[in-house]
């Protein structure tokens, strides 16, 4: 991986909110809307160095370019975004390795995460957001003003998941979001929606309206009754 630093974000104990493209593109969906919604600032970018496919354009190749940002904001610090993750264990590891020295230059009090949470069972209404986080004392903490804790035992793979271990390996308080998802290779507007929402009650944050997200929902929902199929 190579790492840019831009420029120094005006922070001061920021929370920071760190997450990827991952199923139903959950991850990436409430990041580029935080960055819309609170206008954020650029200031140090994380770039792929190890080649894992090339485009062909139909008689010739292009080599991809795959790169996230670090952004600012008042008192939060915003990585990731975008589209796709590290493709091996290495750059993953060194991607979660910066965004803790990061967190630990401009002391971040929290890392929070997002992203999908696939189950079987049909969503009955709004997708609702499980949550975990680094420790019992913690969950025990969000339990009592009625955050929704993950139901059961699971393995949470790629950076969304790993970047918790991360925190907890070196002392940072982690909280991870998860929206309920029944199609991961569809964009989930309405969870990527409940993501915020519950992310909002956490870090008494305001990120703004979202009628947004419905409105490109009910168009995916539109385009799969007609037989259209997702291509990320």
């Amino acid at each position: 991986m190579k790492f840019t630093q831009s420029s120094e974000p005006v922070v001061e104990k920021p929370l920071l909110v760190a997450a990827l493209q991952d199923m139903g593109n959950v991850g990436n969906i409430v990041i580029d809307f935080i960055n819309k919604a609170k206008k954020s600032t650029p200031f140090r970018t994380a770039e792929s160095t190890q080649l894992s496919y090339v485009l062909d354009k139909g008689g010739h190749i292009e080599i991809p370019k795959e790169d996230w940002e670090y952004r600012y904001t008042k008192n939060m610090i915003v990585f990731g975004g975008g589209y796709g993750q590290p493709k091996t264990n290495e750059e993953l590891h060194a991607l979660c390795q910066d965004v803790i020295s990061v967190a630990k230059k401009y002391t971040a009090k929290f890392i929070y995460t997002v992203g999908g949470f696939h189950t079987e069972h049909p969503i009955e209404g709004e997708p609702k957001t499980f949550v975990t986080t680094t420790s019992e004392d913690l969950s025990k903490q969000l339990e009592k003003i009625g955050v929704s804790m993950t139901p059961s035992k699971s393995v949470i793979t790629g950076f969304n998941g790993m970047i918790l271990g991360y925190a907890k390996l070196n002392d940072i308080s982690g909280i991870g979001l998860y929206g309920e998802l029944n199609e991961p290779a569809v964009p989930q507007y309405r969870t990527a929606k409940s993501v915020i929402k519950t992310l909002e009650k956490l870090t008494y944050q305001s990120f703004g309206e979202t009628q947004e997200l419905d409105m490109l929902a009910s168009d995916i929902e539109r385009k799969l009754r007609s037989g259209w199929r997702a291509e990320f």
